[in-house]
């Protein structure tokens, strides 16, 4: 077959069908990469699969994932979230719809803590669902908001899919981290926005009001969170200034973030701990046996000429950039539906990220924008992550109300999208004054 762009489509094809069979997504990736290496190479392309999946976690900045796995999963087998919740509720509480800003307002700080989106939902929805309920807000609002309140654990700093990204496309994990600090404060407003107009559309004077709290009892509760702000400090600080680089900085915060789980909330037990390491261990490999079988995947595609005969073919379409970026959008969109983020963005970054720059679009801003395409699909059906996590949590409300709540927050980040598409300063300002210019 002489048509690289023809076998190109005959390669997605397959490999969605393969994926679709209910197959892991490095088995399917890896399955697909042989299949066709084989046809066209001849047996001898397998000799090299090993060696590509190993050379791809060769990487020494690869170590930051176990290791923010770690910070995450310590701090979500504590009361964290459950205090961090608290004490902004009671700081909130003469605040108009306070109790639905608590939540949102947790989410990001558990968030900046865990860099994992379920993780997220789970800590701050444990508390957060029932209390909102109890208080008479709508369930949609209840459920919708912790859900799309989730989805912030994969934009803001620290995490995990920015250092894919980083990783996948060979940019700077640090630049990414900062990218994603004043969008991911954008869309926390805009969640908040909605979350109070929807609670006052649809609620009362009695749901809008929340109980009282003395100042006793509000600065009783700050020696609880104060570790946790610090830890986010502190990890910011080591890797801004310049005292260690992303990958050390993760292992700096995964040990302050076990020593906190240990000392504050007497995490000593070796069940908890092992718990916990575990956990860790489970998720690190299937996200880095996800980065081995991509590269394979990868060398596929460009021994193939696929990746370069697409971004040629786009190049040469000579259609305006903005509408180039409507359909990438659009194509990240139906993936992040079917495809968890770090599958999409090892599959696809590779391959856009020469055609966006060659668009004149920054790499940094074109990761934010990816990101939030990405959190849409954890609130989106049929793989919609948070949405099952919400129902775990509160069973009884129905998957069809999760999913009708957190419709609007989708709306939030297409608004989002579109604000980053109008003022690209947003993402860019920051790691710019902080790292200087990118030469």
């Amino acid at each position: 077959m002489n048509d690289p762009l023809v076998l190109g489509a005959i390669v997605a094809m397959a490999t969605i069908l393969v994926l679709f069979s209910g197959i892991s997504v490095a088995n399917g990736l890896l399955v697909v990469a042989a299949v066709f290496l084989v046809i066209f190479d001849g047996l001898r392309s397998l000799e090299l699969m090993p060696e590509i999946l190993f050379g791809k976690l060769d990487s020494f900045a690869l170590l930051s994932i176990p290791m923010f796995i770690i910070m995450g999963a310590s701090i979500a087998s504590t009361r964290a979230g459950a205090d961090l919740y608290e004490a902004l509720e009671r700081w909130l509480t003469r605040v108009p719809g306070g109790l639905v800003i608590s939540n949102l307002g947790a989410c990001a700080l558990f968030a900046a803590m865990s860099g994992s989106s379920p993780a997220t939902c789970a800590a701050i929805g444990k508390m957060g669902i029932p209390e909102m309920r109890k208080r008479g807000y709508p369930d949609g609002v209840a459920a919708g908001s912790i859900a799309a309140g989730g989805t912030l654990g994969i934009l803001i700093p620290p995490s995990i899919t920015m250092i894919v990204y980083g990783i996948a496309t060979e940019t700077s994990i640090g630049r990414l981290f900062l990218a994603g600090v004043i969008p991911g404060v954008l869309l926390v407003g805009l969640f908040m926005a909605w979350s109070l107009f929807d609670t006052w559309r649809n609620g009362s004077a009695e749901v809008l009001a929340t109980k009282q709290y003395s100042w006793r009892q509000r600065f009783e509760i700050m020696p609880r969170v104060l570790p946790f702000l610090l830890i986010i400090i502190g990890v910011l600080y080591a890797m801004y200034g310049g005292i260690a680089t992303p990958s050390e900085t993760a292992a700096v915060g995964a040990l302050l973030c076990v020593s906190v789980a240990c000392v504050i909330y007497k995490l000593w037990s070796p069940k908890a701990l092992w718990v916990v390491l575990r956990d860790s261990t489970r998720e690190s490999v299937m996200i880095l046996f996800i980065i081995g079988a991509a590269g394979v995947f990868s060398y596929m595609l460009s021994s193939l000429f696929i990746t370069q005969s697409i971004a040629e073919w786009i190049v040469t379409l000579g259609v305006n950039k903005w509408a180039l970026m409507i359909a990438i959008n659009l194509f990240l969109l139906v993936a992040g539906f079917f495809l968890p983020p770090v599958a999409v963005i090892l599959m696809a970054a590779p391959i856009l990220l020469p055609v966006v720059i060659s668009a004149g679009f920054d790499p940094y801003w074109f990761a934010v924008v990816l990101t939030i395409n990405m959190e849409i699909g954890l609130i989106s059906p049929p793989v919609g992550l948070n949405l099952y996590v919400i129902n775990g949590i509160a069973p009884d409300i129905p998957l069809k109300t999760i999913l009708k709540g957190s419709i609007p927050f989708v709306g939030c980040m297409v608004v989002a999208i579109i604000i980053l598409c109008l003022v690209p300063d947003l993402a860019t300002w920051l790691p710019t004054a902080l790292m200087g210019e990118v030469f």
